[in-house]
C-alpha cells in the first residue's frame, strides 16, 4: 500500500506542531545559571529604582536656591563641608552656600536639591568653589522611582534570559529563578551508509553530517541531546530503540528514512505505535518530505536525510517547538526584507528556502545564494547566516528583487513568522 502524502502550507505545519507543543514543568534554578532560558514567571519590582534620590554625576550637592542669581559677572561661591561617595550617607543640614562633594550614585542628603557637575564649577581651593549659573531643583538628581516603582512589572514572562534579564534579577534580589526544565532530547541519523567523522571512506559510503550539525543547532539553544545510531536498516531494531526513546524523551529528532523509498522505515514506525502523523509532506523545497508525528508526549520530527533539508527544517519546525517548551513567548526566528544580490530563475511551485549570505553594504541589506544550493548541499550551510524565502507560484527572481529573509544564526527572535497562504 502506497503511503498517501498530502503537502500543507508550511505555515499550516507550523501551527500543526505548535498545537501540540507542551511546556515543560516548572523548576528553580540558581539565577547566575539562567542565562538562555526564559522566565516562567513575571518579574515585579520589590522596591524602588532607584530607591533613593541620587547624584547622577561626579560633582557637589548643594541647595539650588542658593545659586539664584549666579552668572558669569557674579559668581556665587560655595563652601564644601563634607565628602560623599557612593555608598556613604549625611544626615549633615546644609547652611546658606554650603555643599557637599558628591559622587555618581550617592545619596542625595534631603537639605540638598540639586548638584553642580564639576565641569559647571571653577575651584578656589580644596574646600571652596564657584557657579556662574543657577539650578534648578532637581538639576543633574536621578530621583526615588524614576525607573520603575515598587509593584510594576519589569521583565515579563516568556522573556529570554539574556545578561540584562540576569542584572535586574541582581538589582531586585532574586538569588533563585523559576524557569521551564529543559527538554529531554534525543538525535539520531538512518542509513547504512552512514560512517562517523573518523571512519575512513569506502565506496558507497558518506560521514553522517546531519547529527552532528542537529546536535549543535540544539547547543546554541543550550540543550544537550542524547545521540542514537541505527546500526542497520532493520524495523526491528528501529521498533526496539523508538520504544525506549518515546517513553525517556520530550523531543526525537530523526534525519533520513521519512520518504518513500524501500529502506525509508519510519513512516512504518510511526503505524506501528499508532502515533499521530501531523503532516508527512510540506509544500517546500528543499525537506517537502518533512513528517512530524506525536506519540503519547512525544514530539517526533522526522527530518530530511539531505543537509540543508535538515538544517532548514530544524529552524521551522523543531527550533520553535522546543522554544515554546521552555516558556519561550518570541519563538520564531525573525523574518526582513533584503534585495537579492544573485539571481534565482529555478521556477518555485512550492515555497522555496535557498541559503543565503547576508551583507549590509551602502545601507542595503543584501542575500545571496550561498553557493550549491541543492537539498544534499552542506557546504553552503558553513557560509550562511540565513535562509532565502521564495514563495510559491513565483518563476523566479533576479538580482535587485526584494525577498523575505529568515534569520537563522540568532538565538532568539521576534513572533514574525511571515509566511502566509499567498506566499
Amino acid at each position: 500500500m502506497t503511503l498517501q502524502r498530502t503537502p500543507i502550507h508550511i505555515t499550516d505545519a507550523v501551527a500543526r506542531v505548535i498545537k501540540h507543543t507542551k511546556e515543560t514543568k516548572i523548576e528553580t534554578i540558581d539565577y547566575l545559571d539562567s542565562y538562555g532560558r526564559f522566565l516562567a514567571e513575571d518579574l515585579y519590582a520589590n522596591e524602588d529604582l532607584p530607591l533613593f534620590n541620587k547624584s547622577a554625576m561626579d560633582g557637589f550637592a548643594i541647595r539650588s536656591v542658593d545659586s539664584i542669581g549666579a552668572s558669569g559677572d557674579n559668581r556665587i561661591a560655595f563652601k564644601v563641608v563634607e565628602e560623599l561617595p557612593a555608598g556613604k550617607t549625611s544626615d549633615y543640614t546644609l547652611k546658606e552656600n554650603e555643599a557637599f562633594r558628591i559622587m555618581t550614585g550617592a545619596e542625595i542628603p534631603t537639605s540638598a536639591d540639586a548638584v553642580v557637575m564639576f565641569e559647571q564649577s571653577k575651584a578656589i581651593d580644596d574646600t571652596l568653589f564657584t557657579i556662574r549659573k543657577p539650578f534648578e531643583p532637581n538639576d543633574n538628581i536621578a530621583m526615588r522611582g524614576e525607573e520603575v516603582k515598587t509593584g510594576e512589572l519589569v521583565v515579563p514572562k516568556g522573556t529570554l534570559i539574556n545578561p540584562g534579564v540576569v542584572a535586574n534579577l541582581a538589582t531586585f534580589g532574586h538569588g533563585k529563578v523559576r524557569v521551564h526544565q529543559l527538554p529531554k532530547v534525543a538525535v539520531m541519523s538512518t542509513g547504512s551508509e552512514l560512517l562517523d567523522v573518523e571512519d575512513k571512506l569506502t565506496r558507497g559510503k558518506i560521514r553522517n553530517s546531519n547529527t552532528p550539525m542537529i546536535i549543535s543547532q540544539l547547543k546554541r539553544m543550550g540543550i544537550e541531546a542524547k545521540v542514537y545510531r541505527f546500526k542497520t536498516d532493520e524495523l526491528d531494531e528501529i521498533l526496539e530503540i523508538f520504544k525506549e526513546l518515546t517513553s525517556d524523551f520530550d523531543v526525537v529528532i530523526t534525519t533520513g528514512g521519512v520518504s518513500v523509498g524501500d529502506y525509508d522505515l519510519l513512516p512504518k514506525v510511526y503505524a506501528h505505535y499508532d502515533a499521530e502523523v501531523l503532516f508527512n509532506k510540506v509544500a517546500m523545497r528543499p525537506g517537502s518530505v518533512t513528517t512530524v508525528a506525536k506519540l503519547n508526549d512525544t514530539l517526533l520530527f522526522g527530518l530530511s536525510g539531505n543537509p540543508s533539508a535538515c538544517y532548514s527544517g530544524f529552524e521551522l519546525f523543531a527550533r520553535p517547538s522546543i522554544l515554546k517548551m521552555l516558556g519561550g513567548k518570541n519563538i520564531y526566528a525573525p523574518i526582513v526584507e533584503a534585495t537579492l544580490g544573485a539571481d534565482s530563475k529555478k521556477a518555485n511551485p512550492f515555497t522555496r528556502f535557498i541559503r543565503a549570505e547576508l551583507e549590509y553594504t551602502g545601507g542595503t541589506l543584501y542575500a545571496s545564494p550561498a553557493g550549491f544550493n541543492k537539498s544534499n548541499a552542506v557546504t553552503s550551510i558553513a557560509r550562511s547566516n540565513g535562509v532565502i524565502i521564495l514563495p510559491s507560484g513565483s518563476r523566479g527572481f533576479v538580482a535587485g528583487d526584494q525577498v523575505k529573509v529568515m534569520l537563522t544564526d540568532v538565538t532568539s527572535g521576534t513572533p514574525s513568522f511571515l509566511l502566509t497562504e499567498d506566499d
